[in-house]
């Protein structure tokens, strides 16, 4: 497997985490203060997983009003920038712009709810854009956790974007229209309703480690609310 290099770049598509904002389908199931609780654990756990990355750019990318919030949770060494246009599509498409450079650097933009996501996936999909013009993480509900490219391609992301049920399809019907060669990491899930929260909480309590955070805001919040098998939302 070829290495990564500083020409790759990490994008991580994120808000500032305010109650209404964020992971808006599980307030369905949790109340909007453990929502807002639950995102930054897997924001701060989706970062970490990002710097464990040797030799790859970090940073996030946002709406403009949640730059000052996202400067400060991010930290040192991630720059933060603001997306041109609002929602998701629009942030997707200010990601290959701002990031993609003459010597076709290598870019990915990562959803901010998988920070379970093996690392190796991540230098998988990197040295999938050797040789392609387009690399997809296919997520089981029809959309997709990452994307990365080594140009921006107008056009591309004219569909929702990431979190949608037909997010994948419409992208994929855009990356033929191009001519794009598409390559695809492993499928994968992401953290949308109280089903995706049951499963990844069954999988830390086997490996906290992979998402620390988030494990120990799931214990907190299950020990609170009753057995440690209780299930959230009922799901």
């Amino acid at each position: 497997m070829a290495s990564t290099d500083s020409n790759c770049a990490l994008v991580i598509m994120a808000k500032a985490p305010r109650a209404g904002a964020v992971k808006t389908r599980l307030a369905q199931n949790l109340p909007a203060s453990a929502v807002v609780d639950l995102y930054c654990c897997l924001l701060n756990d989706t970062l970490a997983l990002a710097k464990s990355l040797d030799g790859v750019e970090i940073a996030v990318m946002c709406p403009a009003c949640d730059v000052d919030d996202l400067s400060r949770a991010a930290g040192a060494g991630v720059r933060v920038v603001a997306q041109a246009g609002e929602g998701l599509a629009a942030g997707l498409v200010s990601v290959f712009t701002h990031f993609s450079t003459a010597d076709r650097r290598r870019t990915i933009a990562l959803n901010s709810d998988s920070p379970h996501l093996p690392a190796s996936v991540l230098r998988t999909a990197f040295d999938a854009l050797v040789a392609c013009d387009l690399v997809v993480g296919p997520t089981h509900d029809g959309g997709y956790y990452l994307v990365g490219a080594k140009a921006s391609y107008p056009g591309l992301f004219n569909g929702s974007g990431m979190g949608t049920a037909n997010a994948l399809e419409e992208l994929l019907a855009q990356a033929r229209s191009l001519r794009l060669a598409v390559r695809f990491t492993d499928p994968f899930y992401d953290i949308d309703v109280a089903a995706d929260l049951n499963r990844l909480a069954d999988e830390l309590r086997f490996a906290p480690e992979r998402a620390p955070l988030t494990a120990a805001w799931l214990m907190r919040w299950e020990s609170e609310i009753a057995s440690p098998r209780s299930r959230i939302g009922g799901a």
